[in-house]
């Protein structure tokens, strides 16, 4: 089994008011991601997700393929994996 990551991500660009959101949290789920989303009121949106390199690769790529999605740029930070999270939830 892949090693269990977990990264704090900030993503820039068409993030709000698109289904962004709604998009992450069910990729998350599709692909076995726990963790969360919301929307900041600098426009940005923040999300720390946890799961295998390739889960959260993947679930990066299906809300970039979202119609009004569009990520400009995104900082991202590695994080302590939480043992007790067990759901990807919209805050």
């Amino acid at each position: 089994m892949d090693e269990i990551i977990r990264k704090s991500i900030v993503f820039y660009g068409w993030v709000q008011g698109v289904g962004f959101r709604y998009r992450a949290s069910h990729a998350a789920s599709r692909f076995g991601c726990t963790g969360w989303v919301r929307n900041e009121y600098n426009g940005s949106v923040s999300m720390e997700i946890q799961g295998s390199e390739a889960q959260i690769d993947q679930v990066i790529m299906t809300i970039e393929q979202g119609r009004f999605i569009k990520i400009e740029n995104m900082e991202v930070k590695s994080l302590p994996v939480d043992e007790d999270e067990r759901s990807f939830r919209v805050r």
